[in-house]
C-alpha cells in the first residue's frame, strides 16, 4: 500500500496465515489494495499457527472488500 493510503485502514479479514495471503491475493485480484498486518510477528517469533493474521484495506475499499471476503467465506464452507 502506498504511505499516504495507510491513515485509515479497517480490517476485513483475520485466520490463518496462510488464509489471510489467499483473501489478501484475491482482493488485489480485484484492483483492491490491501496489507497483511502481524506477519513479522509470525515469522520471526512464533510458529506460524501461533496467531491470526489481519488483512486490512483502505476504508474507501470496504465495501468491495466485503463483498470478495464474503464470497470467499462462502465457497470455504462449501455454500
Amino acid at each position: 500500500m502506498k504511505e499516504e493510503d495507510k491513515t485509515k485502514l479497517i480490517e476485513v479479514y483475520s485466520g490463518s496465515p496462510w488464509e489471510a495471503e489467499l483473501v489478501k491475493s484475491l482482493l488485489e485480484n480485484s484492483n483492491i489494495e490491501a496489507a497483511a498486518k502481524d506477519e513479522m510477528v509470525v515469522n520471526m517469533v512464533l510458529p506460524a499457527t501461533a496467531i491470526d493474521i489481519r488483512v486490512v484495506v483502505n476504508e474507501k475499499d470496504y465495501e468491495a472488500a466485503m463483498e470478495v471476503v464474503r464470497e470467499y467465506e462462502k465457497k470455504k464452507d462449501g455454500d
